[in-house]
């Protein structure tokens, strides 16, 4: 895995620690969620393409 593909995992997976805490205090948003699984989802397209 190279520097961009590991950069793009430990974003997503900040995005979904971030997201989580932010549903558990404020109440769930879909936008947020939505976004997390836009960068999810491009994380694996980068890591695909790496592969």
């Amino acid at each position: 895995m190279t520097g961009s593909a590991k950069t793009m995992t430990a974003c997503t997976l900040t995005g979904l620690v971030v997201v989580t805490a932010y549903s558990v205090t404020l109440g769930g948003s879909g936008w947020l969620w939505f976004a997390w699984v836009v960068l999810g989802l491009v994380t694996l397209g980068v890591i695909s393409a790496q592969g």
